[in-house]
């Protein structure tokens, strides 16, 4: 089996099952542990609650040098004000490539509401950080092969960038859209004629609603994601669904999520060209104890040609802490808990 040379790169993308690069934080399925403010800028504070959450990623165990993410994130409402503040970071590895970097959010929560216990809100959010970009070139160069393209060096650089968005929350329903990177940065990635992949600006779309009888202790969610990197304009979507059950500790919840891509891949098997495009599936479960929140989330890609058959792992711990108000008359996702 052989790889077109020209596809590479895309087919780098299609395989992390992310919009790869130097981006800043990737895009997993994350969010759908009770996360979205790693996403969402204008999620911070949204909630009853403050929020604590820290993750841990590893990818394809059986291979060396495979991608792994760590991530910390704190939000909450200042007070009983319609303000919200938040931080982040976060330090990920792929292969010869790393990031780490942190970032603070302040976002505004505007009540439409009648009365304290109904939801209707409109938030916006804003979040500006710092990210440092590394390539370790040192073993790119084999064999006494020359590529004017490489420097065969360990490079740096250190960037500035801001996130916007702002999210619609009005009972069980919920939206989310956010611009990611709106700076441009030039980074460390350079391409063939050495000029800098320096627009890195994603938009993220992301909508829910939560099924729920009054009374009921079932709850069913479906929600779907859709983002788009303007670089090298890759889209995809996520289409999930989650379901959670109240019980006398807390609650307790799983779900699954199915990512595809808009653009495929060409390779060439048995002298045939063929295209694949994402298919990327996860799993995950979760339960909250009072003040306290785990979730555990394995995905798989089930692509014909991938770097490993071994799936990716991920841990989630959280916190909540520092209520601000009485909860909603509502079953809103990620807002009463």
């Amino acid at each position: 089996m052989k790889i077109k040379h020209t596809h590479i790169i895309f087919f780098f993308v299609l395989l992390s099952g992310i919009l790869c690069g130097q981006e800043g934080l990737p895009i997993y399925s994350d969010y759908l542990t009770d996360n979205y403010y790693l996403l969402h800028p204008s999620t911070a504070g949204i909630g009853i609650n403050g929020k604590l959450r820290l993750t841990g990623r590893q990818q394809w165990f059986d291979t060396e040098d495979a991608p792994s993410l760590q991530t910390i994130s704190v939000s909450s409402r200042i007070g009983e004000t319609s303000s919200g503040i938040g931080g982040s970071l976060f330090a990920d590895k792929n292969g010869f490539h790393s990031q780490t970097g942190g970032y603070l959010t302040y976002a505004h929560h505007i009540m439409f509401s009648r009365n304290p216990i109904d939801l209707n809100m409109l938030s916006f959010g804003l979040s500006a950080g710092f990210i440092q970009y590394g390539l370790n070139e040192s073993t790119f160069l084999e064999n006494g092969i020359i590529d004017p393209a490489i420097s065969g060096i360990a490079l740096s650089a250190v960037d500035f960038n801001v996130d916007a968005g702002l999210s619609y929350n009005f009972l069980n329903f919920y939206a989310h859209f956010t611009v990611k990177n709106i700076l441009e940065n030039n980074g460390v990635n350079f391409n063939e004629q050495g000029l800098s992949f320096n627009n890195l600006r994603t938009f993220i779309l992301s909508a829910g609603y939560s099924f729920h009888q009054l009374g009921n202790k079932w709850s069913f969610e479906p929600s779907a994601l859709i983002a788009n990197r303007s670089v090298t304009n890759e889209t995809f979507f996520d289409g999930n669904f989650k379901v959670s059950r109240k019980v006398r500790f807390g609650k307790i919840w799983g779900g699954a999520s199915y990512r595809t891509s808009f653009d495929g891949a060409e390779y060439i098997s048995n002298n045939q060209t063929k295209e694949q495009r994402l298919q990327y599936y996860t799993g995950f479960i979760g339960a909250t104890y009072k003040k306290y929140m785990f979730a555990y989330t394995y995905s798989y890609q089930a692509n014909s040609v991938v770097f490993s058959n071994s799936g990716l792992h991920q841990v989630t711990l959280g916190l909540n802490f520092g209520k601000t108000k009485e909860k909603y008359e509502c079953d809103c996702p990620s807002i009463n808990d």
